[in-house]
């Protein structure tokens, strides 16, 4: 019986046994991730966890790895021909690298995602959320990119003549070494330029801010430019460097709380106490005040008319534009109402006598030497 079985394998070719060796080792790797990852997450308990959604989310990579290590074992058995199995642990390599990059990337996220699930964004006083999620969401970019970069390296010098290069690369640092960092200076600012970012936090995400004399908020990071959503719903996009090099306004950089300005012009007989008296009351029933700040100055005096200032303070940046617009509308009214007379009016003088002459065809006397 074992002399037939070894006449039939005598007569299989070499390459068909090669083949079939390599579908029974993917086969078996399957089997044995399909029983790991069940004895995993029994292990595990929680699926909400964020170990239980890492191998959720990666279920299918780690399938691909437990396949490429058992076909990488199968194809070193003598059944292949060496060329073939040159080429096939090559490709293996590559692709090992590659799924392990990959799997790293979704590992970032994931805890990226179950450090942020317990932050509350929409809170009124949300500066210290928006400051996290601000960190996380740029570091997270940030190790994206050296990820992808050191897989895309360590792929590269799975190749003997890309090794060759690096060494020669090395060998006459000089001028090469210029020009790669002279093409690798973007990619190199916009990381380094994240980096700082995340720990000096000039912006945050949510932050009302006034870019190119472009009022709105800080709407996404990524890892080379910011979007930001202005207040008619455009979107300005910066790149992430000019927050590193050129100034900007912040509105919400340590509270969201703001002052607002209305300024009104007025004639000079305008009752200022009782203005100042209008503008106490119209902060007290808005519910946009937050009932910090409220005060009317007059802090310009013209030729024609005085500038009056009124101050109200609220909870965030919107709110401060409406409480403005409110502030404004409603004191024109009082003056429109109460104090006709004290709106701003151009005075001319007329000498009379003049123009009874004119009127009369008499000739205006002249004036002695």
């Amino acid at each position: 019986m074992q002399n037939k079985i070894g006449d039939v394998m005598a007569m299989i070719p070499d390459w068909v046994m090669g083949i079939g060796l390599l579908a029974l080792a993917a086969l078996v790797s399957i089997i044995a991730h399909a029983i790991t990852e069940k004895i995993v997450l029994r292990l595990l308990r929680d699926e909400r966890s964020p170990w239980a959604r890492y191998i959720t989310r990666t279920t299918n990579l780690v399938r691909a790895l437990f396949v490429m290590v058992a076909v990488n074992l199968a194809v070193q058995l003598p059944y292949l021909p060496s060329r073939a199995s040159t080429a096939a642990t090559q490709l293996l390599s590559v692709v090992t690298i590659l799924v392990l990059g990959w799997t790293a990337i979704i590992g970032t996220d994931v805890a990226a995602a179950f450090y942020l699930r317990r932050l509350k964004v929409d809170a009124p006083d949300n500066l210290m959320a928006r400051k996290q999620l601000t960190q996380i969401r740029v570091l997270k970019r940030t190790c994206d990119v050296l990820i992808v970069i050191i897989t895309m390296g360590a792929g590269l010098m799975t190749f003997q003549q890309v090794r060759n290069f690096g060494v020669s690369l090395f060998a006459s640092a000089g001028a090469a070494g210029l020009i790669v960092g002279l093409a690798a200076r973007p990619l190199l600012a916009s990381l380094i330029a994240g980096v700082q970012l995340a720990i000096t936090q000039p912006i945050r995400i949510d932050d009302a801010v006034v870019v190119e004399n472009e009022w709105g908020w800080i709407e996404e990071i990524t890892s080379t430019y910011v979007v930001i959503k202005l207040w008619d719903w455009r979107r300005l996009i910066v790149p992430l460097s000019y927050f590193m090099e050129k100034p900007f306004q912040n509105w919400t950089r340590e509270s969201s709380a703001i002052i607002g300005t209305a300024f009104l012009h007025a004639d000079y007989r305008v009752p200022v106490e009782a203005l100042r008296t209008k503008l106490t009351e119209i902060a007290r029933q808005s519910p946009l005040w937050d009932k910090r700040i409220v005060n009317l100055q007059v802090t310009d005096a013209g030729s024609t008319t005085v500038e009056i200032r009124a101050l109200v303070s609220a909870r965030t940046s919107p709110e401060a534009w409406d409480l403005r617009c409110e502030v404004r509308e409603k004191l024109l009214a009082f003056l429109q109402t109460e104090h006709p007379d004290c709106l701003p009016r151009q005075r001319v003088e007329v000498d009379m006598r003049t123009e009874r002459m004119k009127i009369s065809g008499e000739n205006t006397p002249r004036q002695s030497p």
